[in-house]
């Protein structure tokens, strides 16, 4: 039986409370909080860490719910164990909204957000400010059980926002290591061509990085590989503006498909690119076998010259020491380049919050949702405490803003920074490791007059450069960071929409997995080829035994989906505020 204290089960003993008396109300009816900290099941596919969730947030959700969090990360096994307990946990994190989820609703495995009026009673600003993104889920519910009158609500997606029109922060950002670039005289860089030349002149005057090691243009990883290999994706993402999608990727501004084995298509341009690359000697020789973890050791220390993404380049690299010294990473983009940056969502993205069936405390799940949706909530998790990191205040003109606290600020500048307060450990050590986020960091937070969750955008969070090398950047880029440089030239918007991919049958998913464990095999393979007619065979062996296993399937499947898609995003267009139609 669930420990639920709903209006409905007070109204129940109330009315009992007038046969038996009022104490039989006052022994009967306390919330099961009040018998000591619950232990909550977090079981988050998007989670790295396993285990209680320890720090400052742990101390936030224990004050304020009296309830302590169990993380269980995704790994292999996982999804199927849990699945056959027939228990998924308490809060449950989906990485997608596909196969998985569609399980999970299927297997009636996922509680229903409006039984016994649960969002109405414990969700309240979630009902009140994120309708489409309800909306989104309902509707998804009937598309997965393929009965239009089944509009069971289980959730909402993450980084929903107010309006489309506006979008989220830039990260592919072509980060280079500016203060090599500066000597080099500062080259125009037009196209991939010319960025190219620059690495390799940058390569010859870098030296070894901190570690003593050769230092390299780029250093790849497979960990994040999927249909095809990431990075090489990515690239296409960063100069073309072009999303992934299936086996290919998707012009979000006119829904043209460009599938990945396309001849002279993006994705096999930036696998040459790569290659060029490491025929130069400039590829990371460990790209292939290593982990992230171990990539981004070696971003730390300098051993890379360039990063398409700012957290495998700046955010990592730029250290007190490293910019005092002169060195930094950050943005220079070529000229013909239009990175993607995503529209903002109203109806949400497809990494859901829901809840388990079988937990015994959906209220108190709803509440803890809840309270990571409203703007208390939303900057708790991403900065810390209110009052203790920040705090609402006003500007000159009575207009409401966000500030720092002094802790606040050291934290944002150093996670390591020890929190005090009664807090163990660090900033980094209580950041809460769900990992994953209710409304969109660059949305609009409605306690202040026009400002976002996004402390890089708050007016009193306006940094001086810190260093000679980021005076350089600025004074060179008349900018004063990434949103100002990136707003400044050209970039390719990807509206957000209801986008859900579809369901692939038994069939096409056993073609898919064969077509694409080819292309990420094939494309290593390619990146790795000593020669350019070595290349040009790899490729052709990769079509050749990609047709075999049924290639054009998974293109038709994803040319389909790619309509679709444009077809949702223009009806968001013409309706910025997400209602469906």
């Amino acid at each position: 039986m669930r420990k639920m204290f709903s209006k409905k089960l007070l109204s129940m003993l109330l009315a009992a409370s007038m046969v038996v008396g009022s104490t039989a109300v006052m022994t009967g009816c306390g919330s099961s909080a009040d018998k000591g900290p619950i232990t909550l099941t977090v079981y988050s596919q998007l989670a790295n860490y396993s285990g209680e969730q320890t720090g400052w947030s742990a101390d936030v959700l224990l004050d304020k719910f009296n309830v302590k969090l169990n993380i269980i990360p995704e790994s292999s096994g996982t999804f199927q164990t849990r699945m056959e307990s027939k228990d998924l946990g308490d809060i449950v994190i989906w990485s997608n909204d596909t196969d998985q989820y569609s399980q999970a609703v299927k297997a009636g495995y996922l509680f229903d957000w409006e039984e016994d009026d649960i969002l109405h009673e414990y969700g309240s600003y979630i009902e009140e400010n994120m309708p489409y993104a309800l909306e989104k889920n309902r509707n998804l519910t009937a598309t997965i059980t393929n009965d239009p009158n089944n509009k069971t609500l289980y959730g909402f997606g993450h980084g929903t926002a107010l309006s489309s029109q506006d979008h989220d922060s830039f990260f592919y950002t072509w980060d280079i290591r500016w203060d090599l670039y500066k000597k080099l005289g500062y080259p125009k860089v037009k196209n991939l061509e010319d960025f190219k030349k620059l690495l390799i002149d940058m390569q010859k005057i870098a030296g070894k990085d901190d570690a003593g090691n050769k230092v390299y243009a780029a250093s790849l990883w497979p960990d994040w590989d999927d249909a095809m290999v990431m990075y090489v994706k990515a690239t296409a993402t960063a100069y073309y503006g072009y999303d992934e999608l299936g086996v290919g990727l998707y012009n979000p501004t006119t829904g043209e498909y460009y599938d990945a084995l396309e001849e002279n298509g993006p994705y096999l341009e930036m696998l040459k690119f790569y290659n060029d690359l490491y025929q130069e000697g400039l590829i990371d020789p460990d790209s292939m076998t290593q982990t992230y973890e171990q990539m981004i050791e070696k971003v730390k220390n300098g051993g890379t010259l360039f990063s398409i993404f700012n957290y495998s380049g700046q955010l990592a690299y730029n250290t007190a020491d490293h910019t005092s010294a002169g060195k930094l990473m950050y943005c220079m983009a070529p000229e013909e380049a239009s990175p993607i940056v995503y529209g903002q969502n109203p109806q949400g993205g497809n990494r859901i919050w829901s809840i388990g069936a079988n937990t015994e405390y959906p209220d108190l799940c709803m509440e803890i949702i809840n309270y990571m949706s409203t703007p208390e909530g939303r900057l708790t998790m991403e900065y810390g405490p209110e009052g203790e990191c920040w705090n609402y205040t006003e500007n000159s003109k009575g207009e409401k803003i966000h500030e720092f606290t002094e802790l606040g600020l050291a934290c944002r500048k150093k996670v390591d920074t020890p929190m005090g307060n009664n807090h163990k450990g660090t900033f980094k050590d209580g950041q809460l490791q769900i990992n994953n986020i209710t409304w969109s960091l660059d949305a609009t937070d409605p306690n202040t007059t026009k400002e976002t969750y996004n402390c890089e955008n708050w007016e009193s969070y306006k940094e001086d450069a810190g260093s000679k090398i980021m005076q350089d950047w600025r004074d060179k880029n008349n900018a004063i960071g990434l949103n100002d440089y990136m707003e400044n030239r050209n970039y390719t918007v990807a509206p957000g929409s209801s986008y859900t991919a579809s369901s692939k049958s038994d069939e096409l998913k056993t073609t898919w997995q064969q077509v694409t464990d080819t292309i990420k095999t094939d494309s290593w393979k390619a990146i790795y080829a000593k020669s350019d007619s070595a290349f040009d065979s790899i490729v052709k062996d990769m079509i050749k035994t990609t047709a075999g296993y049924g290639y054009d399937d998974c293109v038709k499947w994803s040319e389909k989906e790619a309509a679709t898609r444009f077809k949702l995003q223009q009806e968001l267009q013409d309706n910025p505020q997400g209602e469906s139609k």
